[in-house]
């Protein structure tokens, strides 16, 4: 009888494992941030994978730290609420409001259902928002318009990160927790904001030194003006493709964030097609690639 058509061999099996060894190696002890988002928050396969790779990252030695957004749970509820969510630039507009719902949706909900996804499958993951340990000290988001520098736009609660302290992930990390964090900072007042969640990872990622950022996105990666992807760029390559209008939306701040981290010493960011089932664990662990990465 032949085997399935999907059966691999136990020698493929031992090549792809003899393939990871260098790679654990190699990031065995080093921190990784992980912006978790898009396709993979939302299928329940695609959660299973995710929770599955980074409990097996922690295993190997390596540090996950997982950022997570949130926004088609937060559109779902403002829906439900007869809200409708307007973005500006890549951001969303939040009013009091808004940020209400963002609070118990993201540090509530969306974070809760990770933690668990993570614990479940042999995990021990704590969930963070920015107030816990004041990890995420943040002011309102002054933001110009892209293309007039004379305009500015009023998008409510949103926050720029003003100091990020990272004892409290520290100190999960060394008793072999996973953080889970929520984008959400506290001001002076104590108010809150929304913070981009891609922002976010980029912070937490120079401040932890971070080895790898890695973004899981619901495209493919990174693509040109044909649709093609664009397997490596450069900073200087993504601000002449944002000047083209090539790049635009919400992958303006994932980008952002991305050229900030590889100039203040994160070795690179991978921006990963989170649509393809264990894609972070094979572009990690092996000489397979699913997406853009960018270098300093």
């Amino acid at each position: 009888m032949s085997p399935a058509p999907n059966t691999v061999s136990a020698s493929d099996k031992a090549r792809i494992l003899a393939q990871a060894l260098p790679y654990i190696q190699r990031f065995h002890g080093k921190t990784m941030v992980i912006k978790y988002g898009g396709n993979a928050m939302v299928e329940p396969a695609l959660q299973q994978a995710f929770a599955e790779d980074v409990v097996l990252l922690k295993l190997v030695g390596i540090n996950p730290v997982v950022v997570h957004g949130g926004g088609p749970q937060i559109e779902a509820a403002l829906t439900r609420l007869g809200k409708k969510g307007k973005f500006i630039q890549g951001m969303r507009v939040t009013d009091a409001e808004t940020m209400e719902v963002v609070e118990w949706v993201l540090g509530g909900e969306v974070q809760q259902d990770i933690v668990g996804l993570i614990n479940q499958v042999g995990g021990k993951a704590v969930g963070l928002t920015g107030r816990d340990g004041g990890l995420i000290r943040a002011r309102k988001l002054r933001m110009m318009d892209a293309k007039d520098p004379n305009v500015e736009h009023d998008v409510g609660q949103v926050g720029e990160i003003v100091h990020v302290d990272p004892a409290v992930v520290q100190a999960l990390q060394d008793d072999q927790f996973i953080p889970v964090v929520s984008p959400i900072g506290f001001g002076r007042n104590n108010e809150s904001y929304n913070i981009n969640a891609d922002v976010v990872a980029a912070a937490l990622a120079k401040v932890l030194n971070a080895e790898k950022l890695l973004m899981l996105t619901n495209t493919p990666g990174v693509l040109d003006q044909q649709g093609q992807l664009l397997p490596e760029l450069t900073p200087a390559q993504i601000d002449s493709l944002a000047a083209d209008g090539v790049i635009s939306g919400g992958m303006l701040p994932k980008l952002a964030g991305a050229i900030d981290a590889v100039k203040n010493g994160v070795s690179a960011v991978h921006i990963i097609d989170g649509r393809a089932a264990h894609a972070m664990l094979l572009d990690v662990l092996t000489d397979q690639a699913f997406g853009t990465m960018i270098r300093g």
